[in-house]
């Protein structure tokens, strides 16, 4: 998938929202796609591979604690020293922290990769450690209350999540899937790459933006990460290497925007600055590709 597909999906997920009115399609088209098709994306992927291959890719899970401690610590300073008692400086954290990796890091690693299998370990790894977080974050700067436990739970009961562990058990044990069955597989679930985008702009709005708030999420979502990836990693194998490199530097997801809309917590501006650093990003790899 290239940039201008790419940019015609999310366009398309816009122009269908505007079209349609009703919110109940685009809730299904979430539901199929996050629980069926992606969890069989992840799967598949990861258990075509072998254990060897898994232990030749380590820096992958490695630098995914690196970015979330980079982007928590750094985001936390500032909110604590600048921000102060602003509610804004929670949302921050959690737009800093929790990366879009799946919409839009799988399509943009495909730009650069034609075996994004550590970009798919790297999103999985991830998401299974920040949801807490930033739940919890989500609850402490808001009125609201959550529980640390649940929230991890909660993320091990996704379908892609559990995917991605049964695959890493399959290979740990040595269990290699026939190709009649993983390929078919593989096949289906990567329909979750252009349905996740469609439905990526379908969530596009532009309410309540402020140019500093787009400044304060793209230094500690995109740029720190970028440089701090950029500089340290070039000595890795071009899949770890465009693989962190991407994931690392996504704008925030589409699920932080909802877990601060859940907690009350600047969710509008929240959903502008993360639309606007979207295309950002897009720009910024399709640039990349470009001078590649």
């Amino acid at each position: 998938m290239n940039i201008v597909e790419m940019l015609a999906l999310i366009a398309l997920g816009y122009i269908l929202k505007l079209a349609l009115k009703d919110e109940r399609p685009f809730d299904w088209l979430r539901r199929i796609t996050n629980d069926v098709l992606l969890a069989f994306f992840v799967f598949g992927n990861v258990a075509s591979k072998d254990l060897a291959y898994l232990l030749s890719i380590k820096t992958v899970f490695l630098y995914v604690f690196i970015i979330i401690a980079i982007s928590l610590g750094f985001s936390y300073l500032y909110g604590r020293f600048v921000l102060k008692n602003d509610p804004w400086a929670g949302a921050l954290m959690v737009l800093s922290v929790y990366p879009n990796t799946a919409a839009l890091g799988f399509p943009i690693a495909s730009l650069f990769l034609s075996d994004i299998t550590p970009a798919i370990l790297y999103s999985t790894t991830n998401s299974m450690i920040v949801i807490p977080i930033v739940t919890f974050i989500a609850a402490h700067y808001s009125s609201g209350g959550a529980s640390v436990k649940e929230s991890f739970l909660k993320a091990l009961k996704f379908p892609p999540t559990l995917g991605n562990l049964l695959a890493l058990g399959l290979v740990i044990a040595g269990i290699k899937l026939p190709g009649w069955f993983i390929e078919p597989i593989k096949t289906i679930g990567w329909w979750s790459i252009p349905l996740l985008l469609i439905y990526f702009g379908s969530r596009i709005t532009l309410r309540a933006f402020e140019l500093r708030k787009l400044l304060e999420v793209g230094t500690f979502r995109i740029a720190i990460p970028f440089v701090f990836v950029f500089l340290t990693l070039r000595w890795a194998s071009r899949d770890v290497f465009y693989s962190v490199l991407v994931e690392a530097s996504m704008p925030p997801a589409i699920a932080a925007n909802a877990i601060l809309a859940q907690y009350r917590l600047k969710a509008e501006e929240a959903i502008s600055v993360t639309f606007v650093l979207t295309l950002l990003v897009i720009g910024l790899f399709m640039a990349l590709k470009a001078l590649l």
